[in-house]
Formats: C-alpha cells, structure tokens, sequence
C-alpha cells in the first residue's frame, strides 16, 4: 500500500504512531515521520490510523479505502463538449499533476487525459527524499504518490516536453512526438540549482537533491560514511541535511553566504535562533561565507576552498541553494514565463506575453506565480506541498468549469520542515513583514510561535515545536488583524514588543525589460518576449 501524509494539516496529535508504530513515529515534541510504502501487514493499522486522524491528514492509496455506496455520477450539460470529450494535457507527472487529474475525474471529465512527464516513474513524493530517505527510514523507491481515484490517463513517461504551439494546441515532445489539446495545464516545478562550475559539479560526491535518483545516489554515498559533508546553503533543504547529517553521526560543514540559516524564508530573528541551534547539534557553521571552489582528485571530490580562507577536506557536497523553475520549454510560446515561473491570475489561468489572460492554458504548483489577494495582489510563487494540492484542484476544476462556475485560489500558504527534532510550521507570507514578536511560549524552551506583522497588519505566523496553534494565526491573517496583537496569548512571553523582522532587501524580476513591443496602432501593438540570449 501507499501513504503519504500532508503535514501542513497535521498537529502532532500521534494517534496514527499509537495505532501503527512501525509505519508513523515522532520525533522530538509533535514532528511526524511515516513510511510512505508500509508491508501488506500492517494494512489494518494504517486504515485505522487513517480513519483515527483527528484533522484527517493521512491519505492511502483507493485500492486500500472502504468502497464508499453509489453515488450519482457527475454528467456533462448538454453542449458541454470539453466536460464529455475534451483533450487535456497535463504537462508534469508531479504532485500537482496527479492532484489536478483526479479532481478532473472526480467532477465528471470524461474526456481524453494525457500526463506528460520527463521522469520516468510515476508521480513521487519530494519532502521525504530530504528526511526519511537520507536517515534510512524509507527508501526513495518507496515514495510514489498514493492513488485516491482511477483517473484512466495516457502516461507520457521519461519524455520531455520541448515547447508548445498555441495556435495549433499541441505540445511538441522530445521524441517528436505531438499532443493536440484543447486545455493545457502547466506542472513542470522547478529542478535543483545546480553547482555553477560544470567540471566542478561532475565530480563524484557532489549531489543536489530533487529526484528519486539524486537522493538515492546520496543516501548511498552517505552510508559509506564520508569524512565531513559539506553543505552549500541553509534554506531549508541544507538545514535538514545538516540535521540528517548529525543524526548519522557524519562531520557537517555548513557554509551560508548571509548572516543565518533561513534568513530569506524567516528573517534574522529565527535565523540566529536557527544557527544557535545548529552550533549546539555540533554543525560547523560558517556564516557570510560562500564557497570559491569544489576540488577533486581522480574525478572524486577532495575538498573545499571557502571564502574565509579555509581550505576543508570533505568527500560529499550538498548544494541546496533553491530552484530554477521548468520554464524554458515555453519561450517560444509567448506565454508570461521568466525565472520566478509562470505568471497566471486567481483562477490559475495563465498570462500571455502581452499580459492577457488565456483560457486555454492554466498552470498549478512550483512553477505558478500568482497574485494573492490576501497580500495586496502581489504575484507570488510557493514551492509549498498544499499550496501545489489546492492550487491543482482549483485549476482542474476551472479547465472545465464555465467563467460564472469558476472558483478563485485562495488557499493560505503554508509549509514545514524537521529538523534536529524541531517541527517548524508556518502559515502565511513571512518574508513580506517588517515586524516580528515572540507571542506564545519562549525561546529558550524551543516551544514558541513568532507573529509577522506588515504595516500594522498580521501577515505570517512560524511555530517551533507549537504547531497547534496556527490555526488560530491562519484566521488571524485572513481576516487582517491588527498587529502587534491587541490582546492576550495564551502562554505569552515575558517580552512580546515587536522587533524589526531583519528580512533581505527583496529584488525584483522587472528591472530589466522582457518584452518588446512593436506596431503603432493600437490594433497593432504586440508584446513579444525576449529570450535571455537576446536581452542587451
């Protein structure tokens, strides 16, 4: 069987490691970790752990569920064409992409469904690749993605989608291959940043890690029990390998170009409470410190030469310093792409160039940029695992929804990660506050949650070890409530006055032209997207 659990949802309430302690287990006060492919015995635990989950977070495959009674089947309108014998195309054999075609299903399309996908395996689950891959809790074969409907697709795997032609409504594939469509929904996500110095970046012990192959490749390698790790970056993917690291008992360098660790997803504040707790785990964090060069001896990799002077010995480098987003196979589109994703609006469908809207394209998870209208309808892209869930399902349902039907993304942006037994949770948009207060529990005791304020207004909320809380902070945010809070927390801290939250100055994609425009009537007037070669 198949499991997969959204920890956005989960509280910690453990019920599922009571019920069935060897597929779920928690570590430190409320993080979970699961094993997404438990034996055939342990069937009946899972399903009742599944069926005990108080915020029902836990999901199995649909060959595992009770058979729910007959229900009536949706049936298209009469006239509605797409509903009953449409063609979509789904571009991404992603979690977005298998969430966006069993919403299809489940509303009633009956038409023609192809999943495109330049991995050869079918959709797999990425967090775990970082965590319970690399400690040996599960192994990254194990991470498929459970199936909750039949969504009878004609799967296009280990073949790349090349570009698309808008006119004719076919996306062109590697192989030379075409698919017509008459709705296309873009999931590509976003690939690993690759180490910048090519001969570098080929040597041997040199990882990222976003594929199946990467982190097996890794866990390997780790197994043999390197000398020291070396890790570049301390988002969070470079966070929770120094954390796996420590807990396999490897020498960890973390080398971080800013002041902190998760100083661009959580401020200064938690940065140095982050670093603190890196340098008490015995990490060797080296801080506003890049690395110059990755050195090899025989095509292995031997040490490092850093910005500080220091030259280390280390056999593995971790590069964790964020995404590229799956954008390039679209250039010639003349859609609304560049390095922060595709640009779409609400109802997830995608910009042209010119900054139209198109109804034949529409786009879902890493990939998306999107305004938010919780934030001032500022576009913003989140690489988070349920923001990719309800971003696919709203999107599915508008693709075959007519414009009074159509449902707007909304969804709260949210995320997690484990790390040296910490659960950190967070809800909102962080990195646009000015402000942060400490509002329940302490730091000290690593069990609190922090507000983020934006002009008055509560924009975020992160929690250490106080995941149950949020929830409270999630309605906070949507109904703009005034910040700092105006009354009392339960648990409150002995200091709650807000400090400056100690964020990056933001930059921004627009400084340099993207498009050109050319006519002069203003029938006439295009906007033609400018190729990264092509730019001045």
């Amino acid at each position: 069987m198949r499991v997969v659990v959204d920890l956005t949802k989960c509280q910690g309430y453990a019920q599922c490691a009571f019920l069935a302690p060897e597929a779920f287990r928690m570590v430190g006060d409320e993080a979970l970790m699961f094993d997404p492919a438990p034996s055939d015995d342990q069937r009946v635990k899972v399903l009742r752990a599944a069926a005990a989950c108080p915020v029902q977070a836990l999901q199995v495959d649909m060959a595992d569920l009770p058979q729910p009674p007959p229900a009536a089947t949706v049936v298209a309108a009469k006239g509605d064409r797409l509903r009953r014998d449409g063609r979509i195309v789904i571009v991404g054999a992603s979690l977005a992409g298998l969430k966006a075609a069993e919403q299809l299903r489940a509303e009633g399309f009956t038409g023609t469904l192809t999943v495109i996908g330049d991995e050869p395996e079918e959709p797999y689950d990425r967090p775990p690749l970082s965590k319970q891959v690399q400690t040996g809790f599960v192994a990254s074969a194990d991470t498929t993605l459970p199936r909750r409907r039949d969504i009878d697709a004609d799967w296009r795997l280990g073949v790349a989608a090349t570009s698309v032609d808008l006119d004719h409504k076919r996306v062109v594939l590697a192989d030379g291959q075409e698919v017509e469509f008459d709705r296309l929904l873009v999931a590509t996500g976003v690939r690993a940043r690759p180490w910048p110095v090519p001969e570098e970046a080929a040597l041997d012990g040199v990882f990222t890690i976003r594929t199946r192959g990467d982190a097996a490749g890794l866990r390997e390698r780790l197994l043999a029990h390197p000398r020291r790790v070396l890790v570049v970056g301390s988002g969070f993917t470079g966070s929770e390998m120094a954390s796996v690291c420590v807990e396999l008992g490897i020498p960890v360098t973390v080398a971080e170009a800013g002041p902190a660790p998760l100083v661009g997803a959580l401020g200064g504040v938690m940065g140095r409470i982050s670093a603190g707790i890196m340098r008490e785990h015995g990490v060797d964090l080296r801080t506003h410190t890049k690395v110059n060069s990755l050195q090899g001896e025989d095509g292995k990799l031997r040490r490092a030469v850093l910005s500080d002077g220091t030259t280390i010995e280390v056999d593995v480098a971790v590069v964790a310093l964020g995404g590229v987003r799956n954008v390039e196979w679209l250039e010639s589109a003349g859609l609304a792409v560049g390095v922060w994703g595709l640009a779409c609006d609400a109802g997830c469908r995608a910009f042209t160039a010119a900054g139209l809207v198109t109804d034949d394209v529409f786009v879902a998870g890493d990939v998306a940029r999107q305004p938010q209208p919780m934030f001032g309808y500022q576009f913003l892209a989140m690489e988070h695992w349920g923001n990719a869930v309800t971003q696919a399902e709203v999107a599915a349902h508008n693709m075959i929804s007519s414009e009074t039907d159509r449902w707007p993304h909304l969804e709260m942006p949210a995320f997690w990660s484990l790390q040296f037994g910490h659960n950190i949770k967070s809800v909102g948009v962080p990195p646009i506050a000015d402000q942060i207060a400490i509002t329940q529990g302490s730091v000290e005791s690593r069990q609190f949650v922090a507000a983020y304020g934006y002009k008055g207004r509560v924009v975020g909320a992160v929690s250490w070890n106080q995941g149950k809380w949020l929830d409270f902070y999630q309605q906070l945010i949507e109904q703009a409530a005034p910040f700092p809070l105006p009354y009392d927390m339960t648990n409150p801290p002995a200091d709650r006055v807000p400090v400056p939250a100690e964020f990056p100055d933001r930059t921004y994609p627009g400084r340099e032209a993207t498009v050109v425009v050319t006519g002069h009537d203003p029938s006439e007037r295009r906007a033609t997207l400018v190729r990264p070669s092509r730019r001045r």
